[in-house]
């Protein structure tokens, strides 16, 4: 489709252009949305070029539920995976100005899954030193977790798995001293009787599986406590897990730190596997749950 033209050609011979300008009241204009008749659309998939693109018709688009911009559970058959119900919360309303969108829409889409990280059975993590995934007074606490969570560490994730890494755990913005959250879940280090998780000031994820893993843990008699652990701490570690939605609870093979990597113990013997197993033996009705976590369904 061909652009429109924004001003008409006379009849003159002199081919002089009579102008034609909008409607704008532009003495009182805000910096807000005005729409306008046309908008273009041009996209890309990844790892090409963009494609040519075209002027449309200013308008709605239509964009899937699971869109990566708008996202970053459970029934199947058991063992072979979950059903993922993901609730979406987005202001939808059309606003170009900083502030709240006029509307919003809350919707929720379900999809089957298999394990977060597909073919792997513990994770072998890099812990960043440079880029901090969120900072102190941020969105780094949402509950549901917000697109900036993660938007801003996909680079350093993908070069880490380029080099052969799991993923990235990183450190506090303020000191550097401290763990705080790998890209998309939580961590824990088990040092004897001891289960350490980093406490949630702002920056980490209050997560469900976190709180559930932390309640079992002490059920089974060991000391949980949430408080700031120092990377020291989780090099001396005897065993290091990750929490999550998606992946429930997932050991640590090992974790690399300056060019020097540290393992911890696994296999069916691990406090670890201990606490994967109690809490999906509740999930799926294998344990009886005696702390009310379960909803029967007619």
């Amino acid at each position: 489709m061909a652009p429109p033209f924004i001003g008409t050609q006379s009849g003159s011979t002199d081919n002089s252009w009579e102008e034609n300008y909008a409607d704008v009241d532009w003495d009182n204009l805000g910096f807000g949305l005005t729409t306008t008749d046309y908008m273009y659309i041009m996209k890309c998939s990844m790892k090409e070029n963009f494609s040519r693109g075209h002027l449309t018709n200013y308008g709605n688009i239509e964009i899937s539920p699971s869109a990566g911009v708008l996202n970053y559970g459970q029934v199947p058959r058991h063992g072979k995976g979950s059903l993922y119900v993901r609730p979406l919360l987005m202001g939808s309303g059309s606003v170009l100005g900083i502030g709240p969108a006029p509307e919003y829409t809350f919707l929720i889409f379900a999809s089957p899954i298999g394990n977060f990280y597909k073919g792997t059975e513990s994770l072998n993590l890099l812990i960043e030193r440079d880029l901090h995934r969120a900072g102190p007074g941020g969105t780094g606490g949402i509950r549901l977790k917000s697109i900036t969570n993660y938007s801003g560490v996909y680079e350093t994730v993908a070069k880490a798995k380029a080099k052969g890494f799991t993923d990235v755990l990183f450190l506090d913005a303020v000191t550097g001293k401290y763990i705080e959250e790998v890209s998309s879940c939580n961590i824990f280090i088990l040092k004897d009787n001891v289960i350490s998780t980093p406490a949630t000031h702002g920056t980490i994820l209050p997560s469900i599986t976190r709180k559930s893993i932390m309640k079992l843990a002490s059920d089974m008699g060991y000391q949980v406590e949430e408080r700031n652990v120092l990377v020291e701490d989780l090099l001396k570690a005897d065993e290091v897990f990750c929490t999550g939605t998606a992946m429930v609870v997932t050991p640590v093979a090992g974790i690399t730190y300056k060019d020097t990597r540290v393992e911890y113990k696994s296999g069916n013997e691990t406090v670890t596997h201990k606490l994967h197993a109690t809490l999906t033996g509740i999930q799926t009705g294998v344990i009886e749950d005696k702390l009310g976590w379960t909803l029967p369904i007619n």
